[in-house]
């Protein structure tokens, strides 16, 4: 008996594999079995349009394809020495409010166009934010600033947006931080940032080493240059990695190595920014085989969290080109229509406008002018850099 209960139930299994529409029995006993071990924590999934989808429905043509051609080009150039001028990256610490993105972006790109012979600026468009413990994450996650992590509309607002600030001419700079939606975005930029909590994370140098962009690996939190360095080496290599395709499947993408990577200089437990720690960078970027390049942001460690500092950065940058110094391709700045930071508060109608959500920025009335002193600093100081 016991024989042929187990033969009976032998059957129902193989009914089940050729015919899943069977007993409901052979399924709840399949649903109980995986609820115990597999998706514990998770509490319900919604399905997102495939990145083919999303860039049919927002398409990358005309004005903002050639500026991010442009955009590509010119980065490459400054960082192979074809090109004397230097980089600038520049806008909000992150982007929470899209119509005060395009009003930044208006002002940013008369600036752009007026200081063009000297440098080469690129709007920072970060839309996800990386937390040390818990916080806002960003545009794309939550859209709203309300917990309610629409996904689906942050990826629609946020390329729409990118798309929208391309069009008026001006490139687009990122920070790379999910592993899959750079398949929505990374079409549309022109520079690309791993950040210092991902510079170490081994997924991220994959990622890198097939992101179509020039890419920039920070120190990381503590100031370490070596991990920032290991960064560049992995990402420099050919890989493999697993990622979804544009009609979403999942797929390995094989990739060649990124030959455009750089350093950026954010500060650690003190600041980096100066000559004795640029030519310290330089030293050990010549030991690892990697070019010259790096980046100096002036904000984040190197200004201690104080906006006001960031000047005092870009002083000793202009400074330091002026004394004959090759190896700094760029600098980065955190800004914003007015100053300051402020909490998200719970009636989002008392959002103060043009005002950073997490770090504090510049003003624009400041960006404006210390940019314009800086150009105005190193122009002579340009004509010699080039090969």
């Amino acid at each position: 008996m016991a024989m042929l209960l187990i033969w009976n139930f032998f059957e129902l299994v193989l009914d089940l594999h050729h015919n899943p529409r069977l007993p409901d029995i052979g399924v709840t006993m399949a649903s109980t079995e995986s609820n115990e071990v597999h998706n514990l924590h998770i509490t319900g999934f919604e399905y997102l349009p495939t990145p083919d989808e999303l860039r049919q429905e927002f398409s990358l043509q005309g004005e903002a394809l050639e500026t991010v051609r442009e955009g590509h080009r010119g980065v490459k150039g400054i960082l192979d020495r074809a090109d004397p001028r230097l980089i600038v990256v520049v806008g909000p610490c992150s982007i929470h409010n899209p119509d005060e993105a395009i009003q930044y972006a208006r002002l940013l790109k008369l600036l752009a166009d007026e200081l063009s012979n000297e440098l080469l600026i690129l709007m920072r468009v970060y839309f996800e934010k990386p937390r040390t413990s818990v916080g806002w994450d960003g545009l794309i996650y939550d859209p709203f600033l309300d917990g309610s992590h629409k996904i689906d509309q942050g990826l629609r607002i946020g390329r729409k947006l990118m798309l929208e600030i391309a069009e008026l001419g001006l490139p687009i700079a990122i920070e790379a931080l999910d592993l899959i939606s750079p398949q929505y975005l990374q079409d549309l930029v022109s520079w690309t940032a791993i950040g210092a909590r991902t510079t170490e994370s081994p997924t991220h140098r994959k990622l890198a080493s097939g992101i179509s962009s020039a890419i920039g690996f920070k120190n990381n939190v503590d100031g370490d240059l070596s991990v920032a360095i290991n960064g560049i080496r992995s990402a420099s290599a050919n890989h493999s990695f697993i990622s979804v395709t544009g009609e979403g499947r999942v797929a390995v993408f094989r990739t060649e190595g990124n030959p455009h990577c750089h350093i950026i200089l954010r500060g650690g437990k003190s600041p980096n920014y100066q000559p004795e720690f640029v030519a310290q960078c330089e030293a050990e970027l010549r030991k690892s085989g990697h070019a010259e390049n790096l980046m100096i942001d002036c904000s984040h460690g190197n200004s201690k969290k104080n906006p006001e500092k960031q000047q005092e950065v870009l002083n000793s940058v202009a400074e330091q080109i002026l004394q004959g110094n090759r190896s700094i391709i760029g600098v980065m700045l955190e800004s914003n229509i007015e100053e300051g930071n402020q909490p998200i508060p719970y009636d989002l109608k008392e959002m103060l406008p043009g005002v950073s959500v997490t770090d504090a920025c510049i003003s624009w009335k400041t960006t404006e002018a210390i940019l314009r002193e800086f150009a105005e600093a190193i122009r002579d100081s340009l004509r010699t850099r080039a090969v």
